[in-house]
């Protein structure tokens, strides 16, 4: 089985910046995902969002595989890229869009 994207992600950068990766592992998904404030799953559709938003298309295809991961269904994913058009412009959610059918129909979750 390989990696989740995200942790794939970081390993490709980890010689290269190896305290950017320390600080993701440590304070982003060991502390602020950890926090019981929130399911790993409603983090995930905010996240999803934010990064649709923000047109983060690389970041999102981790973190589309992340909430599948957390329970987020292909029709919520699909839901929050559609509801997201209307916020943060139609391009950026075409992006995003894209991105997530790609990593959907390659299976890039755990």
């Amino acid at each position: 089985m390989s990696k989740p994207p995200t942790v794939a992600a970081r390993e490709a950068v980890r010689s290269f910046a190896p305290k950017l990766i320390d600080l993701t592992e440590k304070v982003v998904y060991g502390d602020v995902w950890e926090r019981p404030g929130l399911s790993k799953r409603d983090r995930s559709l905010i996240t999803c969002a934010a990064l649709v938003a923000m047109n983060r298309t690389e970041q999102l295809r981790g973190h589309v595989a992340r909430a599948i991961d957390n329970g987020v269904t292909k029709d919520e994913i699909v839901e929050v890229i559609t509801h997201m058009a209307f916020y943060s412009g139609w391009p950026t959610a075409m992006s995003a869009a894209n991105v997530a059918k790609d990593v959907l129909e390659k299976g890039e979750t755990k």
